[in-house]
């Protein structure tokens, strides 16, 4: 199947610039060299995204056809009238023709459109075609927010089935407008191909648009490359980033499954630095595609901090790249880690120094969920991994760290979990919310067993039933994300578990508890 990104024009450009080329025709020699450069100018391929907005600045993303020029105007308004800044970077080979932006200065809380193309870098006159994305800014005052997450993108051989609508839940979130979007992790499934065609339950066809690097297990820089250029073939997709800012993670998928620094290889084995080439090629992918901000002192970090206003900071982790392995098993003796020494005392340090009322820890895994791929063990003590879980949520409780909430998806189903240490083994901390939600696009399955240790407890959960199996395509409906919005007057954070029709399955309103460290700070001014 051949795939057109570019919209048809209407019959109103048709006749435009029908009339455009008669015109120049009528120019002697000079209209010829025009319309054969006019046919060469560069493009821009998959659309727009933008990510990692604050206060003050974001990312700008796109990608042109060939080595180009991306130049970014952006505004405070859709009609460009008054121009706030602009931006020059140029898209090549080594970054696959991908560019990142990052415009700064930008007015607090409110809404920023951005027009962006290429230009041909050799013949800075031909220009190409020009797309318009739009973001919010976070606020600087106590104004109301919404946000969505979630997770699991084209997973199980689930691709893009026009004739089903796509992927769906884009467009769903996009119907609920929210500020920004976070991405828990597994972005793409670089080790599941996309057939052509799968058998449904009960009858039916599942027919997936192919490609050829969607084709094969990500093995080539090529490959997780082409991951990332599937899901924007998406029309959905592609309209929900041109709108919606995106905070990202990433789990095992985006480079194979359960992966671990340690262990995880293909035939090509480590570098001289030991590290993995086959992490490093799907790292490489994940930075050229996702619209985040380099870190200098770090590259190739993910794990971060984004403040969006005084109501809130999320706290983005990393609980692949640091971990001890694959698997949260052996000697308990042995050290095990699942965001390691370093992610861990930057978390402390930052969640301490946050002065906003909600501090969400986004996590690209869940905490009491049994998984030998990732925290939980099984009822009983900390062990392993659960070790720096308890440290964590210690610390957080010995330094008055007042409302924080944990989000996370992966488990391809959509729950709430309310910790507390009355029925936990470690009774060390305050009780706290986990929500987990997922998949966006993937198969479906049946809720997980919950672990002691920490005391959760399940509030609502939905996923496959026994009767319907795991692995459930998307077209069943059960597919997830999740809504929160914080009133800018009460300050009360609104949790809402939805599904990819905007069905509304569970609400809470959490209500924010009074900060000890401010109360503490106060009093001893005074």
């Amino acid at each position: 199947m051949t795939i057109r990104t570019d919209a048809a024009p209407t019959r109103r450009q048709f006749l435009t610039r029908s009339a455009s080329t008669l015109a120049l025709a009528g120019v002697g020699g000079l209209a010829a060299p025009f319309l054969s450069r006019a046919a060469d100018r560069p493009t821009i391929s998959y659309g727009l995204q933008s990510g990692d907005v604050s206060t003050e600045s974001a990312v700008v993303w796109a990608r042109a056809d060939r080595a180009a020029r991306m130049r970014v105007d952006y505004a405070a308004s859709e009609s460009f009238r008054s121009i706030l800044g602009s931006h020059a970077v140029d898209a090549l080979p080594g970054s696959d023709f991908t560019a990142k932006a990052l415009l700064d200065n930008l007015p607090p809380g409110q809404d920023i459109f951005y027009r962006v193309r290429f230009d041909d870098i050799a013949h800075p006159h031909l220009a190409g075609d020009t797309q318009i994305g739009h973001f919010k800014t976070a606020p600087d005052t106590k104004r109301s927010i919404s946000f969505v997450w979630s997770g699991d993108t084209v997973g199980q051989g689930w691709g893009i089935d026009p004739a089903r609508g796509g992927l769906r839940s884009y467009r769903t979130m996009l119907n609920n407008r929210p500020d920004f979007f976070i991405h828990s992790g597994d972005h793409i499934y670089a080790d599941c191909p996309v057939p052509a065609q799968l058998e449904l339950p009960g009858g039916g066809i599942w027919r997936n648009i192919v490609t050829e690097e969607k084709s094969v297990v990500a093995h080539s820089l090529a490959e997780f490359r082409g991951n990332y250029k599937y899901n924007l073939l998406d029309e959905h997709f592609r309209a929900f980033h041109a709108q919606v800012p995106m905070l990202a993670q990433w789990d095992d998928h985006e480079v194979t499954n359960d992966w671990s620094p340690i262990g995880s290889i293909d035939d090509t084995g480590y570098d001289e630095h030991g590290v993995s080439r086959l992490v490093s090629r799907a790292r490489q992918a994940f930075h050229e595609f996702i619209p985040m901000r380099a870190r200098p002192e770090q590259d190739g970090r993910v794990y971060r901090k984004t403040s969006y206003g005084p109501l809130l900071d999320v706290f983005l982790l990393d609980m692949r790249s640091f971990r001890d392995s694959n698997w949260n098993k052996g000697d308990d003796k042995a050290p095990a880690y699942i965001l390691g020494p370093m992610q861990l005392a930057w978390l402390k340090r930052e969640l301490a120094a946050s002065n906003a009322t909600w501090k969400v820890i986004a996590a690209d895994l869940p905490i009491g969920l049994i998984s030998l791929d990732a925290i939980a063990l099984g009822d009983g003590p900390p062990a392993r991994r659960e070790h720096e879980i308890a440290d964590l949520l210690s610390f957080i409780k010995h330094a008055g760290i007042a409302n924080t909430v944990w989000l996370t998806a992966d488990m391809h189903y959509t729950a709430a979990h309310r910790y507390d240490p009355n029925r936990a083994v470690f009774q060390d901390f305050e009780p706290f919310w986990e929500f987990v939600s997922g998949p966006l696009h993937a198969g479906s399955w049946a809720p997980g067993q919950l672990d002691n240790t920490f005391g959760p407890a399940v509030q609502f959960e939905k996923g496959c039933s026994a009767a319907q199996g795991d692995n459930l395509a998307p077209c069943f409906g059960l597919q997830f994300f999740g809504h929160v919005g914080i009133d800018g007057a009460s300050e009360v954070m609104t949790v809402t578990l939805k599904d990819v029709d905007d069905n509304a399955l569970w609400s809470v309103d959490i209500i924010p508890k009074p900060d000890d460290r401010r109360r503490r700070l106060s009093s001893q001014h005074f």
